[in-house]
């Protein structure tokens, strides 16, 4: 844990530079002096860090008075509407990483994949994609043409967190509503880009702003050219599903530029990723940021620790006050640590104590492995800096070396160029810290597609990586790959091809009439 700057910035204040109109066209300052709006908030340089401190925020809370009672958007939840809680819901949960035994709503529709567009969880991860590009729109706008040297990089960290939002929406839901800081605040009805086009304004924006940001580990927890690269390497990696055209070289440039930087390093332990002081861990290069006192949420990571603890898993042990008896994982994922030469992969963090193996029942929290891969205490075992029973200082690692690693790997045996020797000493070594010896390694046969599908899975899973890796490789709605429940059925069977996008919101569609619904739907 580590916040840059605490949030003290009112959401309000921007929300009314969104919302307000001018009483006369050319009378654009409001006539009550005492009322905050974007023109002279703005009044000192702290005043700006506390800005970008909100947008940052998007990501990890909800509203402005944790852990609720006022919301960032009315009309939904803010505990289930958390951006980063329904990020990890729709990249996880209709995969074979986890299942929710939860009755919420249509909360079990993910794991079916069943989905329609009038689903409030879809709904909500669009709504909270487009308050983060709204706010990062207005703080870009209000930063413009400073030259200031730390407003110029603020202004490259907003830019950055913007084209992170737009990334999920270019993922998830393909074609969608557009609107930059040239839009100005007022009553229409914004445009829908294709995908392809909405990728490349993202790629566009990520190389525009690479020299601005501060130097790769300049600060953690804030946007840097490390992270820039990542996004880069990521989008490029996808690039064959966003536009139809390979682009892994392009992966290989970038994931080589994070390499070389020397900013980066692998955490000498595989779970010191995932605990209370990750802050400190030397992998990291981008991360949602958590603290018991700070960013109060019933989403986020107090949703991801909590939710995965039930049974017989002790809450204490996790460094929070109970569990919620929610998440969990199905064998598919467990039978990927199964190893002929009896070598334990320490990366393998399942809790089978009262456990079934078997999900019979994807509403009893004890069908299925738990999962105790993220806990709320230090890598020493030691109390979180802000220990609570509810919220948690663990931050959600967004991109980490490992990845990157795995990345380069890919790309190479997708025949991006590259080095095959380098491309298996990466693989190599995170096997190594896995096993904590060379018991795990492969040779170059061994390095297949197939085997970096698994590999992503053993490393990354419970991450936010799931949906897109299955979608890349062909496997997410064919029968190439089953796993228990999806389709709604206990031995898995394929579903619509069609659910490699999500839907449009149907409220999003009745309300802009540019707007056209996904194929399928």
């Amino acid at each position: 844990m580590k916040y840059f700057n605490k949030i003290l910035f009112p959401t309000l204040v921007i929300l009314l530079s969104l919302m307000t109109s001018c009483v006369n066209d050319l009378d654009v300052v409001p006539l009550d002096k005492t009322l905050i709006t974007s023109a002279n908030v703005y009044d000192s340089p702290e005043a700006y860090k506390e800005g970008l401190a909100k947008l940052y925020a998007s990501f990890a809370v909800s509203g402005q008075r944790g852990p609720s009672g006022l919301p960032d958007i009315s009309g939904i939840d803010e505990g289930f509407s958390n951006y980063l809680r329904q990020y990890w819901n729709v990249q996880e949960l209709p995969t074979d990483e986890a299942v929710m035994a939860w009755n919420d709503a249509t909360i079990k529709d993910f794991h079916w994949m069943t989905w329609t567009p009038n689903d409030v969880f879809i709904g909500a991860m669009y709504s909270r994609i487009f308050y983060t590009v709204a706010i990062s729109n207005e703080y870009i706008r209000a930063t413009a043409g400073s030259q200031d040297p730390d407003i110029q990089r603020y202004n490259a960290e907003a830019r950055f967190i913007r084209a992170l939002a737009y990334y999920h929406a270019l993922d998830l839901f393909g074609n969608v509503t557009f609107v930059t800081e040239k839009d100005l605040p007022g009553a229409f009805f914004p445009q829908q880009i294709s995908r392809a086009d909405l990728f490349k304004y993202i790629e566009t924006e990520l190389l525009d702003i690479q020299d601005k940001l501060g130097a790769p580990g300049f600060e953690y927890g804030r946007a840097d050219q490390g992270a820039d690269w990542t996004l880069l390497a990521t989008l490029y990696l996808n690039a064959g599903v966003y536009t139809g055209q390979d682009r892994y070289a392009d992966c290989i440039t970038y994931c080589n530029k994070v390499i070389s930087s020397g900013a980066y390093s692998l955490a000498p332990k595989y779970a010191n990723n995932f605990v209370a002081d990750n802050n400190k861990s030397p992998e990291m290069i981008f991360s949602i940021g958590s603290d018991g006192d700070h960013t109060r949420s019933y989403g986020g990571m107090t949703y991801l620790i909590h939710a995965a603890i039930g049974g017989s898993m002790p809450s204490a042990d996790f460094g929070v006050g109970g569990g919620w008896g929610g998440i969990r994982t199905t064998k598919a994922l467990v039978n990927k640590f199964s190893d002929p030469s009896g070598s334990t992969d320490q990366r393998a963090m399942f809790w089978t104590d009262g456990q079934s193996l078997e999900i019979n029942d994807i509403a009893t929290f004890t069908d299925g492995y738990g999962i105790t891969k993220f806990k709320n205490v230090n890598a020493d075992g030691s109390p979180a800096v802000h220990p609570h029973p509810d919220f948690v200082c663990t931050d959600f690692p967004v991109f980490r070396l490992a990845d990157v690693y795995l990345m380069y790997a890919e790309s190479f045996l997708r025949g991006g160029g590259g080095d095959a020797a380098t491309a298996l000493g990466y693989v190599n070594a995170l096997r190594e810290r896995a096993y904590g010896d060379a018991s795990g390694d492969i040779n170059q046969s061994q390095l297949t597609l197939d085997f970096i599908l698994n590999e992503r899975a053993r490393e990354l899973y419970w991450e936010g990586h799931r949906r897109t890796d299955l979608i890349r490789f062909g496997e997410f709605t064919s029968d190439a790959y089953l796993w228990p429940w999806k389709g709604k059925v206990k031995d898995g069977k394929a579903v619509e091809s069609y659910r490699t996008l999500y839907p449009i919101p149907a409220a999003e569609l009745g309300a802009n009439p540019n707007l056209k619904q996904n194929p399928g739907y």
